[in-house]
């Protein structure tokens, strides 16, 4: 258990700090990363779908992307792992796909915010759509940690491309969707009637019809007397 917990964590440690380590180069070495941004219906922007992600414009950017999407990497390769990493591929390439078909004109998205609300949003909508107690727990439990970020989709906030946070959701909601039969080895269907007793599908004994009304009274005596 220690040592799959070990194994499973080391993809979001790359992940933080190969974000980390492009920031801290871009700044001592002055490199122009934000010309690998994002730019929406630019051809040269189209880079931007695979690179984005890993460009902040300060340190503040960059923690207040690393914390949550560290969380819900782990949280979905633990919780997921048959579906965490082609539902998080999906997520991060249609979402920067999403962004340069519709978002705004002339501006240059960058940072990994997109991608954390594609995350939050897969999170949530897979408790919805798969309705057992693993997946809702789950989603209740990052929805209070993350309800914050719902305010981020509303447009005309300057400096932030809401449009990444906006198309990022629907991302989710629909990789949830596309994913929500794909079920985990240990994840098995709810039944209320579980621990009820079974009658081979029916609700009543299966001669209940097939006795007349004096047999099942002789067949009700013979049990209660012991001798049946």
């Amino acid at each position: 258990m220690q040592q799959s917990l070990a194994k499973t964590i080391q993809f979001p440690i790359y992940l933080i700090l190969s974000m980390w380590l492009i920031h801290i180069l871009k700044l001592t070495l002055h490199l122009p990363l934000v010309n690998f941004g994002l730019q929406a219906r630019e051809v040269n922007g189209l880079i931007g779908i695979f690179t984005s992600p890993f460009i902040h414009g300060s340190f503040q950017h960059l923690i207040s992307n690393s914390v949550p999407l560290f969380v819900l990497t782990l949280l979905i390769l633990v919780f997921y792992r048959r579906i965490a990493f082609q539902s998080m591929l999906m997520i991060y390439i249609f979402t920067g796909l999403a962004v340069w078909i519709g978002a705004r004109a002339h501006v240059i998205h960058i940072g990994a915010s997109g991608v954390v609300y594609g995350l939050v949003s897969f999170v949530c909508w897979t408790g919805i759509f798969r309705r057992n107690i693993k997946s809702i727990i789950l989603a209740l439990v990052i929805t209070i940690l993350y309800s914050g970020l719902f305010m981020g989709v509303l447009p005309n906030q300057d400096g932030i491309s809401w449009e990444s946070h906006l198309y990022g959701g629907l991302v989710g909601i629909f990789v949830a969707y596309l994913m929500k039969d794909s079920r985990e080895q240990n994840e098995e269907e709810e039944d209320p009637w579980a621990n009820e007793p079974k009658n081979e599908g029916f609700f009543l004994p299966r001669d209940t019809f097939e006795l007349s009304r004096a047999e099942r009274e002789i067949l009700r005596r013979q049990r209660n007397s012991g001798d049946f």
